[in-house]
């Protein structure tokens, strides 16, 4: 007779083998760089994989043949602390160009183990990936030729129409007008959720790059082109025409951006936010920002105050 709640010898040895069965199986799978913990992976190969975006000015971009900006300056930094964290007495830092489309899956493959872009920290892509503490206070704004319609300008800006009332719903002013954004970003998800939540009836148009979506709106393909908008001043002022574009002022979205990482990879991650919150804490941080930017205001000497942590 069996005791109740005990298991029979036949049982067990059954389970048993499906244990060894499972086991041997796990065994056998495939093993790829991203399975092992990244920070182990850096010190036994001494390399670094960094990933950057060449069309993200001035977060990330390509200056003659090599990678820079704000971004790209923060990677450095995290790849010197690596090294003395790591005691390594030479840490070789390899950039490795990503395209808005790739570049998520380039991390999760283990083709880089840190992304120095402008990528926007949203739940959805934390499904995927894994991100650092925020890195600077973005979000979707808007660009448009000078000549464009005094209407149109002041619907997308916020402000009252100074047309008649009866011509001057803002449905009826976006109405047939084609707005361009980047695939694969954020903008293309926000202006496709835009339109489909209005009833407006007008055309999305998805361009490959930052560059692209200016071009659009040059040639009067695209009436307007959504992005991140410190991209979109970079990008704008840079160019030979920018007399003929306008940034407008305003910020549809509030989109803190952070630097990515694989995810459940805790100790690549601690380093990566211990780097960055002493940089915002220190009085070089500053000099850094206006590289890049210009002066901050104090909302944002807060918004990194804020977002570094304490030890």
């Amino acid at each position: 007779m069996q005791i109740a709640g005990s298991k029979s010898p036949q049982r067990q040895s059954v389970r048993f083998a499906a244990f060894l069965i499972a086991s041997v199986a796990f065994a056998s799978l495939p093993f790829t760089p991203a399975a092992a913990a990244t920070l182990d992976q850096v010190k036994a190969s001494g390399k670094l994989l960094l990933g950057y975006r060449a069309d993200a000015r001035p977060f990330s971009y390509d200056e003659s043949g090599k990678a820079a900006g704000y971004t790209v300056a923060l990677c450095e930094k995290v790849a010197d602390d690596l090294k003395t964290g790591l005691g390594l007495s030479a840490l070789t830092v390899e950039w490795v160009p990503v395209t808005p489309e790739d570049r998520f899956q380039a991390l999760e493959s283990g083709k880089v183990d840190i992304l120095c872009g402008a990528d926007t920290v949203t739940l959805d892509r934390r499904k995927a990936v894994s991100f650092s503490i925020p890195i600077f206070p973005s979000g979707i704004g808007a660009i448009v030729r000078w000549d464009t319609p005094p209407p149109l300008r002041e619907v997308l800006s916020g402000q009252p129409t100074s047309g008649p009332i009866w011509r001057a719903s803002p449905a009826l002013i976006l109405s047939k007008k084609t707005f361009s954004a980047v695939a694969g970003t954020t903008g293309e998800t926000w202006l496709a959720g835009r339109l489909d939540k209005f009833k407006i009836d007008a055309t999305a148009l998805p361009v490959e790059s930052y560059e692209a979506g200016i071009q659009s709106v040059l040639d009067r393909k695209s009436d307007v082109f959504f992005g991140d908008r410190p991209i979109l001043m970079a990008v704008a002022q840079g160019g030979p025409s920018a007399e003929q574009l306008i940034v407008l002022d305003r910020l549809f979205t509030h989109e803190p951006l952070g630097l990515a990482i694989r995810r459940n990879d805790d100790d690549l991650r601690l380093a990566v936010d211990r780097t960055l919150s002493g940089l915002f804490r220190s009085e070089a941080f500053r000099d850094l920002y206006v590289k890049w930017f210009g002066e901050p205001d104090e909302s944002t000497l807060a918004f990194f105050q804020q977002s570094a942590l304490p030890e």
